[in-house]
């Protein structure tokens, strides 16, 4: 089974929602199932069918989860070198065409959210900037096309 590296936040996020699904919504659907089949018939009772599919949903979800997290590796970060960009890492950069600042928060594959500046470690972007240190730049070939950053700042938190 091959490790999958997480943030502590990350991983505390899934535990979260696993807890969640566990303690709050699977009871839940248990008793929107019975209640749904007490109606009477099945076959044509949408309730039941509705709650049967969320089960499906939940139980699916919950799988998912305690994959995951059975395969996380949190990573932490206190022991990395704090003068090159790695896993963890919030990466500001300099786009050096757009002259714009962005921050990057180097993470694992299943907490990547690029609305919130969360890149995953193994995208074009994270992979680039893996092993840089402030004053580098680097080149991104990205399906988007070529971008050049420079490494302004690298902060571990």
């Amino acid at each position: 089974m091959q490790r999958v590296p997480m943030t502590a936040e990350g991983y505390e996020k899934l535990k979260k929602e696993l807890d969640h699904l566990l303690k709050v919504e699977r009871p839940k659907n248990i008793k929107e199932i019975e209640e749904a089949r007490a109606h009477g018939d099945l076959s044509e009772n949408a309730e039941y069918h509705a709650a049967k599919e969320r089960q499906s949903f939940i139980e699916g979800r919950i799988r998912e989860l305690q994959s995951k997290l059975a395969m996380a590796e949190v990573v932490d970060t206190s022991k990395l070198d704090p003068n090159k960009v790695a896993f963890g890492a919030k990466v500001t950069v300099f786009d050096l065409e757009t002259e714009e600042e962005k921050v990057f928060h180097l993470v694992g594959p299943d907490e990547a959210d690029a609305s919130n500046g969360k890149i995953s470690c193994t995208s074009p972007v994270g992979k680039s900037l893996i092993g840089k240190e402030i004053g580098d730049t680097v080149v991104v070939h990205a399906p988007a096309g070529t971008i050049e950053y420079e490494i302004v700042d690298i902060r571990f938190e």
